[in-house]
């Protein structure tokens, strides 16, 4: 262990975080706004912090903390007040502004100092600064860099130089710059009764070697008009398309091309599943996101054949770094190439994608231009993701540096039998075989659609023998959960008998029939699935249940609204609204900005969730459920190709009336509604669409 990272294994939290983004730029702070040199916080570019430090002080004391605010995509304003300054008595007098704004290539701050005191005031204010240029794995591990030194420039900038040509530079308008052994920006202000004095510093990030970057131009989605009797959705979905606009980054290789970073800070790059994941639910406002983040992958799709980076030909990544990625925690060491494809799910959701786009309205030709890429993908599916031959999808870490799981639960003791033992690889997840089903026959459509007659023969005839296949090696009744689908099959081919989240995961993929699905619905209903704010991610029974476990226990939100979605579309109506009034209630408890995952505790005695200390906050998958929800509640399911789109709003109008203005299908503004005895309406559809 090198000097550098002296050895520390916790993890720092990020719950107590104030995060301020404009991917690939992000600005981690106490909630008053110092950054500290401590944990988590710092100025991030990517993969790497590029301030560790930036702490103000008047007359050499932190002024003390009053309030916090985000103010949209890459703001943020922090108040606090200086005490000790100005007249005797109990009102405070002099009050600190500070106005955070992320760039996406570094950030600026104004500092505003508002005096109502009496009597003239001199103020000495500095800024104390510093950089370690610590990659995001180390940070994420629990190890601290060491300060870089700075140097300061003839035109008063301060300038810090680090690795791969990352540089640096600060500048404070009006101030004096010292860079020896204190780094810091200084100014003299001078304020007369009444008055305010405005203080400017920036940070600007040169990255030469970045393998992603700041998207430009507009949001690839329309901004909907919500009006709905529970005022948590409008909320939830106005400050979760913030922290989406806020996440989009494009490929430095293609800077046209945009996709949704997959969270802050340790996911701030390409992730295959997370990026698909999201656009998939953010359909219901367009599918421009859709058409670019397939493009994206299918650029990096798989060539060849690779051990250590998990490649294999119409293979779609798991994860795009600008070095090797190095992360040493409690699970172990994982040591990943820049270019990273371990991931069993991410091709069948690649699928997934581009025929739900297109049943949205993805422009034919668009389309059309992917079918090589599908046909790639398909290849996969019927070859290297089954390397046994046994007819199901499966994964195994062959070079033993990369994740032991590939499925979205990835941490190394994710699959666990009842009695808590851990499945051993290779592993067979059922949610996969579901992707895998509804894979083949979009695929199969598209095929029909798009290429010569009976192409997609080939994908229905796979998809009817896997559906055989699964009700017959899956289905298990031996545990206290009587008949339900396995967690997976582990190595020697026994169903892992847990009861998971994953199986949810099952509904609306055509997998299961439709008896099948109420009873997976049914057990998903039950307290120890459904007791606390969303749905746990295993059963409060089983052996391995721990409700601040990364993967056994605690909650996700996406796993939940892919859920939800999925309860929507098979007819259980009730279910799903539980589900979605639990993930409301969380969200008014962090503030309409759901973070990743937190802990899977009874709704009491606290009566609100408790947070998972290291979740990413703001993360895409999480944010895009709010759009998902929505749609849920509303039931719009378009199918453009065929004509028509079906309007089936939850039954019961469980959530209250409901009315979206700026929804869209096949490039046209719709209006969808729900009233408050659940008769559902839609308006604006463009020529050639009926409404059943």
């Amino acid at each position: 262990m090198s000097a550098a990272y002296p050895e520390q294994r916790v993890p720092p939290r990020l719950d107590d975080l104030a995060a301020v983004i404009l991917a690939p730029t992000s600005a981690l702070s106490g909630p008053d706004g110092q950054i500290r040199p401590i944990g988590a916080q710092g100025v991030f570019h990517a993969d790497h912090r590029v301030l560790s430090r930036a702490v103000l002080l008047v007359d050499g004391l932190e002024p003390e903390a009053v309030a916090y605010a985000p103010g949209g995509p890459g703001v943020a304003r922090f108040v606090a007040l200086a005490r000790w300054l100005g007249d005797e008595g109990p009102d405070p007098v002099v009050r600190i502004e500070r106005l955070r704004t992320v760039t996406g290539q570094g950030l600026r701050e104004e500092i505003t100092i508002i005096s109502s005191a009496a009597g003239p005031l001199a103020i000495d204010v500095s800024l104390a600064l510093g950089c370690d240029f610590a990659p995001m794995e180390k940070v994420r591990s629990g190890f601290a860099g060491e300060p870089a030194s700075a140097v300061s420039q003839a035109d008063g900038a301060l300038v810090w130089r680090g690795p791969g040509g990352v540089t640096t530079t600060v500048v404070g308008e009006d101030a004096r710059a010292k860079a020896a052994d204190d780094p810091r920006l200084a100014w003299q202000v001078a304020l007369a009764p009444g008055g305010r004095a405005v203080l400017r510093w920036s940070a600007g990030v040169t990255d030469p070697g970045a393998v992603v970057i700041a998207a430009t131009g507009p949001a690839e989605w329309s901004e909907p008009e919500v009006r709905a009797d529970d005022r948590r959705l409008a909320g939830l979905l106005r400050l979760s398309l913030d922290d989406l606009r806020s996440l989009r980054m494009a490929d430095a290789t293609a800077p046209g091309d945009t996709f949704i970073g997959a969270g802050v800070p340790w996911y701030l790059t390409l992730f295959g599943r997370d990026s698909l994941w999201t656009a998939r639910m953010l359909l219901p406002l367009g599918t421009e996101l859709a058409e670019s983040t397939l493009r994206v992958l299918a650029r990096r799709q798989g060539k060849a054949t690779g051990v250590h980076s998990g490649e294999a030909p119409g293979k779609i990544l798991h994860e795009l770094r600008r070095g090797e990625y190095t992360v040493t925690g409690r699970g172990g060491r994982i040591r990943l190439p820049p270019v990273y494809y371990g991931t069993v799910d991410a091709t069948l959701l690649w699928i997934c994608l581009l025929h739900d786009a297109w049943r949205w309205g993805m422009p034919e030709q668009e389309v059309a231009a992917l079918l090589p890429a599908l046909r790639a993908a398909l290849g996969w599916l019927g070859g290297d993701a089954d390397p046994d031959g046994d007819g199901f999808v499966e994964y195994v870490d062959e070079g033993g540096l990369g994740l032991a799981n590939q499925g979205w639960k990835d941490s190394p003791d994710a699959v666990r039998f009842h009695d808590g033992r851990q499945a051993a690889d290779p592993i067979a997840l059922a949610e996969v075989q579901g992707y895998a089903y509804e894979a083949a026959t979009g695929g199969a459509a598209l095929l029909d659609a798009f290429a010569k007659p009976g192409e997609g023969d080939r994908w229905r005839e796979y998809a009817a023998a896997l559906a055989a296949r699964f009700r017959d090696r899956f289905w298990v009744d031996t545990g206290p959960y009587g008949p339900l689908p396995a967690l997976a099959l582990d190595r020697d081919k026994r169903p892992v008998d847990s009861l998971t989240s994953n199986i949810g995961h099952l509904l609306g993929t055509g997998l299961l029939s439709p008896e099948e699905e109420g009873r997976v619905a049914g057990l998903l209903a039950a307290p120890e699935m459904s007791g606390g704010f969303g749905l746990r991610t295993m059963s409060a029974r089983d052996g391995g249940y721990n409700p601040l476990s990364y993967h056994c226990g605690s909650v996700w939100v996406h796993d939940t609204v892919i859920v939800i979605t999925g309860l929507a579309a098979a007819g259980h109506h009730e279910s799903a609204a539980d589900l979605a009034r639990s993930l409301l209630d969380a969200a008014e408890a962090f503030g309409h900005r759901l973070p990743e995952l937190y802990a899977g505790d009874d709704r009491e005695p606290l009566g609100r969730p408790v947070p998972y200390p290291t979740a990413c906050r703001p993360q895409a998958w999480s944010a895009a459920a709010a759009v998902s929800i929505v749609n849920a509640v509303l039931g719009v399911r378009p199918d453009v190709p065929a004509g028509r789109v079906a309007l089936r709003p939850l039954a019961g109008a469980p959530l209250g009336a409901l009315s979206v203005r700026g929804l869209r299908i096949a490039g046209a503004d719709v209006e969808a509604a729900v009233d408050a005895a659940g008769d559902g309406s839609l308006t604006g559809l463009p020529g050639g669409l009926t409404l059943t």
